[in-house]
């Protein structure tokens, strides 16, 4: 199943597990009972999915935009329904964390130290915005697991809400556009697609994770360098 085998990266539950055991999750619940309600109810939880999975990152929003792209290839559901009601989602998650991140300020965070808002990624974040500025919000979409942190830290950096907000719509309107354009050319096998989606997740997935990885590395070593070469020179 599509979010068993990204949970098994990700390190989220499923139900349960056994040899020779079809496996069942509670996505895949979901997905059942959600495919069997009308289709305005469809379009208003994708939308939700996908602020949620903004506002509580391991909450697998992706996996459930993939589904909706999917039931656009079985012609159940309408494209542009799907594309505004995950897109509206996605900016809607992202504006709502930049606004608490301007509204309880950098101090706050910095000093709970939340597990999924560690103070180590705050600062990351705000030395990546200090490099690459709006251009990291243009890239959010495409960056699982923190896109939620550079939503926060975008506010604590006091950018222009108005800027962030279309930048952000860009940003959600081009990654959506790739997914509804791929379960439309999937067919109309859940399992099929289900295998191709999760082949592609995991993967892409697993290609951030060590390309950031490496950004961390290069930026560690980088400020090493210049603490030795500064000691050296005094």
């Amino acid at each position: 199943m599509l979010f068993y085998r990204i949970n098994s990266v990700l390190g989220l539950r499923s139900i349960f597990c056994k040899k020779e055991i079809k496996l069942v999750t509670y996505l895949d619940l979901f997905l059942d009972s959600l495919n069997s309600l009308p289709d305005f109810l469809i379009y208003f939880f994708l939308g939700l999915s996908a602020f949620v999975e903004n506002v509580f990152p391991p909450i697998p929003g992706d996996t459930i935009t993939a589904f909706g792209a999917f039931l656009v290839g079985t012609k159940r559901l309408h494209f542009f329904g799907v594309y505004f009601s995950t897109t509206l989602g996605s900016l809607a998650g992202f504006m709502f964390l930049f606004w608490v991140g301007s509204l309880l300020g950098r101090r706050f965070f910095i000093e709970r130290d939340y597990w999924f808002f560690k103070a180590e990624d705050i600062f990351r974040a705000e030395e990546w915005y200090k490099k690459h500025g709006y251009f990291l919000v243009l890239l959010n979409r495409f960056f699982p697991g923190i896109r939620s942190v550079i939503s926060i830290a975008g506010g604590i950096s006091k950018l222009r809400a108005f800027k962030v907000a279309w930048i952000a719509l860009i940003s959600s309107c081009v990654w959506n556009l790739i997914w509804i354009a791929f379960g439309f050319m999937l067919g109309n096998n859940w399992e099929t697609a289900s295998d191709k989606m999760s082949y592609f997740l995991v993967r892409y997935n697993i290609a951030i994770l060590i390309l950031l990885g490496l950004v961390v590395v290069c930026f560690v070593v980088k400020k090493t360098i210049k603490k030795r070469k500064s000691k050296g020179k005094g």
